[in-house]
């Protein structure tokens, strides 16, 4: 049969004012053509292979060599969170077949009539978790060219008798990937903030209060866009979490901001992405870094990726711990307060201005 494009979300028609107000091509890497440029600057994140910490995990106890070997591990989580902001990991624990079967979902997902995604909810979810373009974006530079899932990892299971073969499917291996990384983040998380040196038991406290009904999943597309300006897949931000896993495909176009400059992430099919998030940076007093990073829509090619992003509850409060960093850079503020003020920045600049709103003066 063949197939045609009414699972496509009306961006074109949508935002048409906005890429004709924009004559010139964004000031951007060019991710328009398939081929490679030659000219592109492209970044490889470290590679941290986590096999020795899962194997000391199942183990319970371990060699003098394995536990060195380990402790090495944990000291590259941390040098690359400082100095990088982004790492990507191998042997993590979460199964390639498992994220395939995720993609293949993924895929049948969206290829669904766009009235039906726009009316219907995803599995049990709201009808709002289905979102598309940028609502509030005046400009070019605020529109993001992409649609997404948000789904909660709370309640992604539901009686096999409410749902069809295909959504139990697709509920499952939403439930196992979201259990997966969930494990993932909290043991990258627990690493991260074991280092700052004090506090050690409020510290784990806070990574323990990011749980299952706080974190959720992101599953997006970013549908080709051949607009002579090109656009922005997704705009550039940080993320607001803690820590994010980001598994993409090998279509590319992932760039964040290093030595000032915008670089290209070659993508790494065998490889997760891990981001230090806002709450993060502000919990370690800058010593980790929430990094800005963008996507580029392509002009041929769709991309798919799923993000997890581990949160904390909305009461849970962010005190910068200091250690050897000097006094505390941010005020101290609640991950609801944070939200809320990203909400009324988007509100009234059409931006999230982020943690800028919470340093203190120097």
């Amino acid at each position: 049969m063949e197939e045609d494009d009414d699972y496509e979300p009306p961006l074109m028609a949508t935002y048409k004012h906005l890429l004709d107000s924009h004559p010139h091509r964004l000031d951007v890497v060019d991710h328009r053509s398939d081929a490679a440029d030659a000219d592109e600057e492209e970044c490889f994140l470290p590679v941290i292979d986590l096999s020795i910490l899962l194997l000391q995990h199942q183990h319970k106890q371990s060699s003098g060599a394995e536990a060195a070997a380990a402790e090495q591990c944990r000291a590259s989580i941390v040098r690359a969170a400082a100095e990088w902001g982004f790492f990507q990991v191998t042997n993590h624990g979460v199964p390639q077949a498992l994220l395939d079967e995720l993609h293949q979902a993924q895929v049948a997902v969206f290829r669904q009539p766009f009235h039906l995604k726009a009316r219907q909810p995803l599995l049990d979810f709201s009808p709002e978790s289905y979102r598309w373009g940028t609502p509030t974006a005046t400009c070019l530079e605020q529109l993001s060219w992409s649609e997404a899932y948000h789904i909660p990892t709370t309640n992604t299971t539901a009686p096999a008798a409410t749902a069809g073969d295909d959504d139990d499917k697709t509920r499952l291996v939403v439930e196992e990937v979201s259990t997966s990384m969930s494990k993932l983040a909290q043991q990258l998380a627990e690493i991260l903030v074991a280092d700052l040196g004090e506090s050690i038991g409020e510290d784990t406290a806070v990574v323990s209060r990011c749980t299952r009904s706080t974190c959720f999943l992101r599953l997006n597309r970013y549908p080709p866009c051949a607009a002579p300006s090109g656009a922005y897949g997704l705009c550039p931000h940080t993320d607001s979490d803690f820590l994010t896993i980001l598994h993409q495909d090998g279509v590319g176009g992932l760039q964040l901001v290093k030595a000032g400059r915008w670089v290209a992430v070659k993508p790494n099919p065998g490889a997760l992405i891990v981001n230090v998030g806002d709450l993060l940076q502000a919990w370690s007093n800058d010593r980790y870094r929430s990094v800005e990073h963008r996507v580029m829509a392509s002009a041929a090619r769709e991309r798919f990726s799923v993000a997890f992003f581990l949160c904390p509850s909305y009461d849970t409060l962010i005190r910068p711990r200091c250690g050897a960093g000097g006094p505390p850079r941010y005020e101290s503020f609640t991950f609801g307060e944070y939200r809320n003020q990203i909400r009324e920045d988007v509100r009234l600049t059409g931006r999230k201005l982020g943690l800028q709103r919470f340093r203190k003066p120097e």
